[in-house]
């Protein structure tokens, strides 16, 4: 299987195998008018398998929402055919819009312009919790 270069954009790369369509889903690449090749279960000396995605255009992403789904992502932004920053991701501090909290009775429910505001509170076990109500996020 032979996926062209990028001249311009970024790779997502050492993406759990298998969670490659969530986070092509989670970031809306569908939408975009550039090419995106994603790459289910290529082998990979570290993690046995991965999967990749390549985006052939420079886009803002979320680096929180990436870290949230999977902090062992690396990013590589591309510029001019070469590797020009690495990322490496860590599970965020707090993450917004990304989970929305499921207590009715959080002013988020009833206050719908505000933002859904997660703080870790855990990150062993990767808990996060609203900042206005302490429920656990899903």
């Amino acid at each position: 299987m032979i996926i062209g270069q990028i001249k311009n954009g970024i790779v997502l790369d050492h993406i759990t195998a298998g969670m490659g369509m969530e986070l092509y889903n989670k970031l809306g690449l569908g939408s975009l008018a550039c090419q995106v090749a994603l790459i289910k279960n290529a082998e990979s000396k570290k993690m046995g398998r991965k999967d990749i995605i390549k985006i052939d255009e420079a886009i803002d992403i979320d680096l929180d929402a990436l870290g949230y789904i999977d902090e062992s992502i690396t990013v590589n932004i591309i510029k001019d055919g070469k590797l020009f920053k690495r990322k490496h991701l860590e599970v965020p501090e707090r993450v917004v819009n990304i989970l929305k909290c499921k207590n009715p009775r959080c002013i988020t429910t009833t206050e719908q312009e505000l933002p859904h505001i997660f703080k870790l509170t855990n990150r062993e076990k990767k808990v996060y919790r609203c900042i206005y109500c302490e429920s656990k996020g899903n």
